[in-house]
């Protein structure tokens, strides 16, 4: 299953795509039946908000599905994408009220949501949740260290590319396979929204992407479906400047 493939019924859990990675990972089977109680589905059209910044948010929710955005507007109407959400993400923070960014669907979305209060209570017992929780929030904080280091300190090709790896790696995740050869998965984002999410013109983006498939690094067929002929390749190309290391 692709990352937004979106099933015409919501999954139960034992056949979830996302149950190997999500905040319910590590569920013994009376965790998960206290989670089904107060679990609900909800989908989402492409382009569709599923809330607003400043909203009050009375729920929770994991990424089933599909791809969604996170985004911030400024006083005079600018806004900024400032992450993305992929299938297993985390949406929405126990103990705070209010939404801290727009949340946009990218392509049709399911979601598997809590409500709120209920869930707060079950973090408080039900460990396994709780350290499952914490697990995603250091991956998460991670994450934006690597993309503050590919913000400030990579070209439009390095970006470009590392954008492309961290797609790959997790749509690979999802399909219990390793990160490594020959690897194909669906970019659900335009370049527009690419050019806005890295801080680059969509000119550029469009230039770099024509210079990678030209390249070698990267096939495509159509506007999103991508092929990654060696993804050795591909980290090379996102590789950092002199101060050293990838991004992976």
């Amino acid at each position: 299953m692709s990352m937004h493939d979106v099933p015409t019924v919501a999954p139960n859990c034992g056949d979830c795509p996302i149950r190997h990675r999500a905040v319910c990972a590590r569920c013994e089977s009376d965790e998960l039946a206290r989670l089904d109680a107060i679990k609900y589905y909800r989908s989402f059209e492409a382009g569709q908000t599923v809330i607003w910044a400043g909203d009050r948010m009375d729920f929770v929710a994991s990424v089933v599905t599909g791809v969604a955005t996170l985004t911030q507007t400024l006083e005079d109407g600018r806004t900024q994408m400032v992450g993305l959400l992929l299938p297993s993400d985390f949406v929405g923070r126990p103990g705070r009220t209010n939404a801290p960014y727009n949340v946009t669907a990218t392509t049709d979305l399911l979601m598997c949501c809590f409500r709120k209060k209920p869930f707060e209570e079950l973090l408080s017992r039900t460990p396994h949740i709780a350290q499952r929780l914490l697990e995603m929030t250091l991956d998460e904080l991670d994450a934006a260290r690597e993309w503050m280091l590919l913000l400030g300190r990579k070209t439009a090709r390095e970006k470009i590319a590392s954008l492309l790896a961290i797609v790959a790696r997790r749509d690979a995740s999802l399909n219990l396979r390793a990160p490594s050869g020959r690897m194909v998965f669906d970019l659900a984002l335009t370049r527009e929204a690419m050019a806005d999410y890295l801080g680059l013109t969509l000119e550029t983006v469009s230039r770099q992407m024509s210079a990678l498939k030209r390249d070698g690094v990267i096939e495509l067929e159509g506007k999103r479906h991508v092929i990654v002929p060696d993804y050795d390749l591909l980290l090379d190309e996102a590789g950092d400047d002199s101060d050293g290391g990838f991004l992976v």
